[in-house]
């Protein structure tokens, strides 16, 4: 519960400064983790990124406090952190849908994205199988995509990344495939977020292998780690739920944090799977 406590208390410190500097290494010290932590587990347990939580609440503020018709858009736009009149007004334009001025209008329709809290949930008490391990540093090789995720969409999308990916050349690298985790491994790893709310990572669609580099495939070297290892029985949707329930319900109880920087992997083989998330003791 400490860590669902923090992320509440760092969400309050957000609250209180919306109209004032914002610095993000004091939001994740409010939550008890470091920055990476922080910013990873908000991204996986809201489904946007912190940039853009605290733009949204902004905004959503902003918009109220136009309709008071004495207050000037220039205010509004500096106490927001916006440089400029036509600087706030792109990005209430883009979100609103209207500039400053037409929100103004009794009837003009706004949105609003409330304040967020955290909870943990119980539901079903349905157990998760995992286990705790020290790896030796491994390589995987496969097909590289520089992903970009804006307002919870993947571009590539999965989808566009695995049909990206030839029939043979998905035999010929599960032929590589000699060392845990087995089988076909997706692999997401350099997770950043840019100011302006969108996030970035690098996956690899690929094997770990002791085998030399392929020049046809990428190669990641994944360092020395500690793994949480959870088994995951079903289809993708099964996967989908268990990463939710690592994230929502495992992670915050659990005495450990995610490593910075550390990757995230879903290996599949034999209509079996495991997710492995990288940690270490908080």
């Amino acid at each position: 519960m400490d860590m669902l406590q923090g992320m509440n208390h760092a969400l309050h410190y957000i609250e209180e400064n919306l109209a004032s500097t914002i610095d993000l290494k004091e939001v994740a010290n409010r939550a008890y983790c470091s920055e990476y932590h922080f910013k990873r587990l908000f991204t996986l347990l809201s489904g946007i990124t912190i940039s853009e939580y605290i733009r949204r609440r902004r905004l959503t503020l902003a918009a109220l406090e136009l309709k008071d018709s004495k207050v000037k858009v220039i205010d509004i736009a500096m106490k927001y952190g916006y440089q400029s009149p036509d600087a706030f007004s792109r990005a209430f334009q883009n979100y609103h849908g209207v500039t400053p001025s037409i929100s103004r209008r009794s009837e003009q329709n706004l949105k609003a994205y409330p304040r967020m809290t955290f909870q943990l949930t119980i539901q079903g008490g349905s157990e998760m199988k995992y286990r705790i391990a020290d790896k030796e540093a491994f390589k995987v090789i496969g097909v590289k995509y520089e992903v970009e995720m804006v307002n919870e969409i993947l571009s590539p999308t999965y989808e566009d990344m695995i049909a990206g990916i030839s029939d043979e050349k998905m035999r010929e690298l599960e032929s590589f495939s000699d060392k845990e985790p087995q089988g076909i491994v997706h692999v997401s790893v350099n997770y950043s977020e840019s100011s302006d709310g969108k996030a970035m990572f690098n996956q690899y669609i690929g094997v770990v292998t002791t085998q030399d580099e392929k020049n046809e495939f990428a190669t990641l070297e994944v360092p020395a780690l500690t793994w949480a290892i959870f088994e995951v029985d079903g289809d993708w949707l099964q996967v989908e739920k268990h990463w939710q329930r690592i994230y929502s319900e495992w992670l915050p109880t659990s005495s450990y944090e995610l490593t910075e920087g550390g990757p995230e992997i879903l290996a599949s083989k034999d209509q079996k799977s495991e997710i492995w998330i990288s940690i270490k003791k908080k």
